[in-house]
């Protein structure tokens, strides 16, 4: 698995490139938040043979409807991120090195892969 920190002003899309490069099955669907939404992504995962479920942005002149209920399954991620911020450490980000904060961040993901293996 690949990771990567970047600024709080870089836009969500340009580490699509980076989630693609992992040799993993291309996805059936793709659920991604509006921060995703670009012809460009649509257009990879189409290709993919896949199924892009994003939000329009406001500012797009022709929005593709969603499948609400494929979108609503997205709330498990951001529930795994919110359990990841419990850990005040990572929430407040009192590393000094984007790399030390990085191995904190792939620390908590393993502590809660750990815990979903034992319930």
């Amino acid at each position: 698995m690949k990771a990567e920190i970047s600024g709080g002003e870089v836009s969500d899309y340009k580490g699509f490139d980076l989630l693609r490069c992992d040799p993993l099955p291309a996805p059936k669907v793709f659920i991604a938040d509006k921060g995703y939404d670009s012809n460009h992504i649509r257009e990879t995962v189409a290709a993919e043979g896949g199924t892009s479920v994003i939000p329009a942005r406001a500012n797009r002149k022709a929005p593709e409807p969603i499948d609400r209920i494929t979108y609503a399954l997205r709330n498990h991620v951001e529930r795994c991120f919110n359990k990841m911020k419990c850990s005040r450490r990572l929430a407040t980000r009192y590393d000094k090195t984007a790399a030390s904060y990085l191995g904190f961040v792939q620390l908590v993901a393993a502590r809660l892969w750990v815990r979903s293996l034992s319930t």
